[in-house]
């Protein structure tokens, strides 16, 4: 599954189905020194010497965890390197949020789920929060969320690797799904729920919207600009499709497009900034209850109120097919999403085609294949 890479924040009162389709590729760039504002109760916690992932849960049972995880030390990166585990209990003052740390208390106090995002996985620095989730899958609960304050390998599509700063919202969470069917339609859910997420977050603070679209499959936009993504992978085991989803959203990194930070100082004079753990438990609170209606009723649920966010809707896009020694240039307009989640659009024949991207393209329309739908 693709990665959603970056999302243009748009803040205005009304919406606009108007999209810019160009796509240039989304690269952060980690430039200075990392500082670590923290002073951590462990000698062992030597940051330059291995990695170091401070677990907490939101209630006892998931403290309990915690606890049985780090005695049993069976956490694990893909590369073997060293980890050091600490509970959140162990760090020798509580994390607050500035610009450099994330704050697990802010989260934790902000988050109303059941399931997601009561598990918490936090560390300054990462090769990629992803790897962290999928290689240890079986041993985390469902539901599982890493934080990193910085990443030097983070994961994107076709094997993209995304260097992201301070400020930047980088974490992945794991869901586990029984229908194939259904597993790629989840990335529409996540993009989804992070735009609904920001909104609810401006409405609970009286900020004008900050209005994040969607750019299909898995990128958001706001004011024209690319400000986050989304990458989905999943195996299969035990009958069931272990997904980890990952996400990287500019909240206070202005570099290399722009951030909700800076977007909001330009529309408002407020002292309010975003934070990225009242983001991320917004996402959580509203994932959970979109992914609920997903479970039980599908992606028809959801899918009005996505096309309502997404860029795409009535886009018109220019097919260059092959014919012979020839390239045909064809139009369609899209309609909509097929139930298999690629695009609907229909041609100036009236005929209705499904739009694949071709695989090679790092812009998904400038690489779309299409097929007739009866």
């Amino acid at each position: 599954m693709p990665f959603a890479t970056t999302s243009v924040l748009r803040l205005s009162s009304s919406r606009n189905s108007l999209c810019s389709l160009s796509l240039s590729k989304f690269v952060f760039a980690d430039k200075g020194p990392f500082i670590l504002s923290l002073s951590m109760a462990s000698s062992a916690m030597d940051f330059n010497s291995s990695h170091t992932l401070v677990l907490c849960g939101k209630s006892t049972a998931e403290n309990e965890i915690a606890k049985s995880i780090k005695s049993t030390n069976v956490l694990k990166l893909p590369d073997n390197g060293d980890i050091s585990i600490l509970l959140q209990s162990e760090l020798e003052r509580p994390l607050k949020e500035d610009e450099y740390s994330f704050s697990i208390d802010s989260f934790m106090n902000c988050l109303s789920t059941n399931q997601f995002g009561r598990f918490l996985i936090w560390s300054p620095r990462l090769p990629s929060t992803h790897n962290v989730v999928s290689c240890n899958f079986g041993e985390l609960p469902i539901g599982t969320v890493c934080v990193a304050d910085v990443q030097s390998k983070g994961r994107g599509r076709s094997k993209n690797v995304w260097d992201s700063p301070i400020g930047c919202l980088m974490f992945s969470f794991t869901v586990q799904m029984e229908d194939g069917r259904t597993v790629p339609l989840l990335q529409y859910v996540v993009s989804l729920a992070i735009t609904e997420a920001v909104k609810d977050v401006c409405d609970q603070n009286g900020l004008p919207c900050a209005d994040v679209k969607i750019k299909w499959p898995n990128d958001l936009y706001l004011n024209g600009l690319k400000i986050g993504g989304i990458l989905c992978t999943s195996t299969y085991k035990s009958k069931k499709f272990n997904v980890s989803v990952g996400m990287g959203l500019n909240v206070d990194n202005q570099k290399p497009t722009t951030c909700l930070n800076a977007v909001l100082r330009e529309h408002s004079d407020v002292a309010y900034r975003f934070s990225r753990p009242e983001i991320l438990a917004a996402f959580f609170n509203k994932f959970e209850r979109f992914y609920d209606l997903f479970i039980d009723q599908g992606f028809q649920s959801l899918e009005k109120l996505y096309l309502k966010t997404w860029l795409h809707s009535g886009q018109r896009v220019i097919l260059q097919e092959k014919n012979e020694d020839q390239v045909v240039e064809n139009v369609v307009t899209i309609q909509g999403l097929t139930s298999s989640g690629y695009l609907l659009a229909i041609g100036d024949d009236n005929q209705m085609y499904e739009l694949h991207p071709d695989g090679n393209s790092f812009d998904f329309f400038k690489g779309l294949v299409r097929r007739k739908l009866d």
